[in-house]
């Protein structure tokens, strides 16, 4: 009895060792651990809590001029002038000068690598004539990607009630950014940016932490506190932090102790295969005995490492099909279960190939033997 208790003791220990532990106590007003390929929330706190974003709200508007140029409405090279609001903007600046014209990729770069208010309001008239009409554009775009308790009410995150977001929505924001503009992204990791004589340093010191880190801003209002968003991508596998309320140098910090945590406790793994045969389905009536049942997309998961390996899997369809069958249609649904049984993903079967009906006589006999044979079944 003594012997078999001891070992109880040993598997419980064993299951401990292996179990993940909880994620860094950070002790600031709101943060995210968002893996965007899968949107899978890793960790978060507070992440749907509403904050100003002070100069993170640079992103939507980094977002916004990217889609206009891709749509064409406005070119790198496009030299609009400046006007004396903009030359005015306080905060962080560029430092460009009413009355000149700027190039639309230098103000893309003042806006992102030196957080410039001035280059802020000079693209946003640029784009919609005014501030306050590019923050309309701003809004749809926020309701557009599922920005749910987002609003915006300038093109710069200057110091306003109104102008309002979450750790979740940024992250949102940011996966957005990263894979709908890729070449637009390239500038959150550039290091620095000359304008007018005056060099001045990108003010995401994670570029130089670890090669890792490709992006993305820093913001700081007295009412936001020191604000980060970060992105790196190790392997295969991309993160995203969110760090909302936090100190000067410990937001560094803090981004950094959740992407470790991240990359040591979590994997992205691809798990089923698009187009891979699943199930074979038996087909009445039809050219062919049987027809092949998959998806059309790969299942992709970012797990918790102790249970990637512990997923169960439910294919729900009939048993059998009359033809013809349609290469594409839906035949039923392929569930991933954890291992406590939870719904983690659920995605479409699909037949993968087309199969023909017999000719008229020959499938009214197929049908009927068909029939005769579930009987005896």
């Amino acid at each position: 009895m003594i012997k078999k208790n001891i070992f109880k003791s040993l598997i419980f220990i064993s299951s401990l060792a292996f179990a993940i532990p909880q994620p860094p106590d950070l002790g600031i007003g709101s943060y995210i651990l968002y893996e965007p390929n899968t949107k899978q929330v890793l960790v978060s706190y507070n992440e749907n809590t509403q904050v100003e974003p002070a100069s993170l709200t640079k992103l939507m508007t980094s977002y916004v001029v990217a889609d206009y140029i891709k749509e064409g409405f406005v070119n790198l090279e496009d030299e609009p002038r400046i006007s004396i609001k903009a030359w005015k903007a306080p905060g962080s600046r560029m430092f460009i000068r009413e009355g000149t014209n700027v190039m639309v990729s230098d103000l893309i770069k003042g806006m992102i690598i030196q957080s410039g208010n001035d280059a802020s309001i000079a693209l946003a008239e640029h784009v919609a004539g005014s501030e306050e009409n590019f923050v309309l554009i701003m809004n749809d775009y926020a309701a557009e990607l599922n920005m749910s308790n987002t609003s915006f009410n300038n093109s710069t995150g200057l110091p306003d009630p109104l102008n309002l977001t979450t750790a979740k929505d940024l992250a949102l924001l940011t996966s957005a950014i990263i894979k709908n503009f890729p070449t637009h992204y390239k500038n959150y990791s550039q290091k620095s940016f000359t304008f007018g004589g005056i060099a001045q340093p990108n003010r995401n010191r994670l570029l130089w932490r670890d090669e890792i880190f490709d992006g993305v801003k820093t913001g700081f209002t007295t009412n936001a506190g020191y604000c980060l968003v970060g992105s790196a991508k190790r392997g295969d596998m991309r993160l995203i932090a969110v760090v909302l309320g936090s100190e000067d140098d410990k937001r560094f910090n803090d981004v950094s102790a959740l992407m470790s945590y991240g990359f040591k406790y979590f994997q992205t793994e691809k798990k089923v295969a698009k187009e891979t045969s699943l199930k074979e389905l038996k087909v009445v009536a039809g050219t062919a005995d049987f027809v092949n049942l998959g998806i059309n997309d790969d299942i992709i998961l970012t797990l918790p490492k102790d249970e990637k390996d512990s997923l169960s899997y439910e294919i729900v369809a009939s048993s059998e099909v009359l033809a013809p069958v349609n290469q594409g249609d839906i035949a039923g649904k392929l569930r991933v279960l954890n291992e406590a049984g939870e719904l983690i993903e659920e995605k479409d079967l699909v037949y993968l190939e087309s199969v023909e009906q017999l000719g008229f006589f020959q499938r009214i006999l197929a049908i009927i033997w068909n029939w005769i044979k579930s009987l005896f079944s």
